[in-house]
């Protein structure tokens, strides 16, 4: 049997990753174009499919029988060959999206749904099933649009079905959330990154941010029941979630210049088996210049490189990042480090900190120290302190790293 996934862009799915922790099946990314999608389907080499952006819709006219959730939803996710040659039209996204808000409370609450494609159709879909009082979509055209949120600013729940902010568009998000006083949740299907500056903002508003990952775990467990006819536990589903948070997470220090972080990053992509980015080797290496020659330019001159690297490496998943001593002066660094990413701060005595090649260590390292204390706690979520031989501190970071991820 042979299983896949068909959409037009595919090259940072998750899927067969997911699929091989169901079972021992074969599972494939099928890349069509819109012109080919006949083709694709008069093709007999496939067993079953997941479908995905931008064909949600567009399969319907291929299958010749939908479940009652496809047809009442007018969306199709997943696709079975039967036996008889005949293609039967499922969707198990509703599975999955109700899985998502499994612990948020929709009923008689005002939703905010942002897009109108295939996604929002399933979404409505669980959400009136659920009971939830007035459900807006939201697009860019029609009589509910980005022109007049204003009209909707007493929304409880927003939710975006669109792919704006979805790597490597990282950085836009669909809406500001400044005016909406009154939202409790935020959900963005969106795994890729793991926060979407929307998920990021609700943070920071202190509003619940529910990331895409989950669900897209789970409709794919419900994918493989159809496809294999066994059941999928709920702990596989939690299991995989983690294990992909764990592995496209990257692993980024901060902290004084000179306070070891990239001695310490070398030795933790040695034990991790992870690449290893260092921001100021980067930067160097872009603008064909010494840290100390792009210093004497002014120090603007310097951080305007050093914003544009971390956007670049903040958006890729899985790297032991080391990060220059004043990156946390640069408020977009934060999100940018902060989408795909857990941040150590690295702490060391002033005493004790290497002054050697950093263009603002010459002066009063004491007086540096408390001015960037306060931003290294706000962007750090650990601090482990550099006491010890390189191997136990990296060790250290390592460990506090995947007990972010235990089951």
């Amino acid at each position: 049997m042979k299983f896949g996934l068909l959409g037009e862009k595919l090259a940072h799915s998750y899927s067969p990753e997911i699929h091989a922790q169901f079972g021992d099946y074969q599972y494939d990314l099928f890349e069509v174009a819109p012109n080919d999608l006949k083709a694709f389907f008069a093709s007999t080499t496939w067993t079953g499919i997941n479908v995905t952006i931008p064909y949600k819709q567009a399969v319907i006219a291929f299958c010749d029988e939908l479940s009652p959730a496809a047809r009442g939803i007018g969306s199709v996710n997943t696709i079975i060959r039967r036996a008889d040659g005949t293609l039967y039209g499922d969707n198990t996204d509703a599975y999955g999206f109700a899985y998502l808000i499994k612990n948020v409370v929709v009923k008689n609450k005002k939703i905010l749904v942002l897009g109108s494609g295939g996604s929002c159709r399933t979404v409505r879909h669980v959400l009136l099933q659920q009971e939830a009082g007035e459900v807006v979509v939201v697009s860019r055209v029609g009589e509910h649009n980005y022109g007049n949120l204003e009209r909707h600013y007493d929304a409880e729940i927003i939710i975006n079905t669109t792919p704006v902010g979805m790597y490597p568009d990282n950085g836009n998000s669909p809406l500001s959330l400044q005016y909406f006083n009154k939202v409790e949740t935020v959900v963005d299907l969106i795994y890729n990154p793991t926060k979407t500056m929307l998920l990021l903002e609700a943070e920071q508003l202190g509003i619940t941010a529910i990331s895409g990952l989950p669900m897209l775990v789970a409709q794919a467990a419900m994918a493989s029941e159809i496809f294999t006819g066994r059941p999928v536990a709920t702990e596989c589903i939690n299991k995989i979630v983690n294990q992909i948070h764990r592995k496209t997470q990257n692993i980024i220090l901060i902290g004084m210049p000179g306070c070891g972080k990239t001695t310490v990053a070398t030795e933790l992509a040695r034990i991790s088996g992870r690449k290893m980015i260092d921001t100021d080797d980067k930067i160097e290496q872009l603008a064909d210049e010494s840290i100390v020659e792009m210093f004497a330019r002014g120090e603007q001159y310097f951080r305007d490189y050093e914003a544009f690297v971390i956007k670049e490496f903040g958006a890729e998943a899985g790297l032991i990042i080391a990060t220059g001593g004043g990156c946390i002066k640069t408020p977009d660094n934060y999100d940018n480090l902060r989408q795909n990413g857990v941040m150590f701060w690295l702490e060391r005595s002033v005493t004790d900190l290497s002054r050697d090649g950093r263009p603002l260590s010459v002066g009063d390292l004491e007086l540096m120290y408390q001015e960037r204390k306060p931003l290294y706690d706000h962007f750090s979520d650990k601090v482990v302190v550099n006491d010890q031989p390189v191997e136990a501190v990296a060790q250290q970071v390592w460990r506090c790293f995947n007990e972010n991820f235990d089951c």
